[in-house]
């Protein structure tokens, strides 16, 4: 199931803060397939990127990796239903439309955060997906997110 390069590479003019391999001041997260309705990314969080309490990872940048991780698979997933490679032919675009985090307990800012995405339902206009973001070996923030279809020139 894993393709070679992260689907945000995949995605032509994709300069967004978390997601956008155009962005260098961006977080740069890569997400990969890893089932036919999953995904999953490794973000390594940076010391700056630090709560209150320096050994966690700040709460806005969680919510931050998780959307891009969950738009990313839907516009990689809309590719994929419209029978293309992503990024081939006229672009497809997502949006969020609903993203709801649940914080469950503090990411930690020295280790991995693993993200894993599943799409749970699509259609023509919207996807919904769920997320999971774990660190040190626990769960650390669950999330469904409402993916909208956009216009390509949006």
């Amino acid at each position: 199931m894993g393709e070679a390069s992260a689907i945000q590479d995949q995605i032509p003019d994709n300069h967004c803060f978390g997601c956008g391999p155009h962005n260098g001041h961006g977080l740069q997260i890569k997400s990969y397939w890893s089932g036919d309705d999953t995904s999953r990314c490794e973000f390594t969080p940076e010391q700056h990127q630090c709560a209150g309490p320096t050994q966690y990872l700040n709460g806005g940048i969680i919510a931050t990796v998780i959307d891009c991780h969950t738009i990313c698979t839907a516009i990689a997933d809309g590719y994929r239903q419209a029978g293309r490679a992503t990024g081939s032919g006229d672009k497809i675009w997502y949006a969020t439309g609903k993203l709801d985090v649940n914080y469950r307990a503090p990411a930690l800012i020295d280790a991995p955060a693993i993200l894993e995405a599943t799409i749970v339902e699509r259609g023509p206009k919207k996807t919904r997906l769920t997320c999971t973001l774990s660190s040190g070996g626990r769960v650390c923030a669950t999330a469904e997110v409402i993916a909208v279809r956009v216009p390509d020139n949006w």
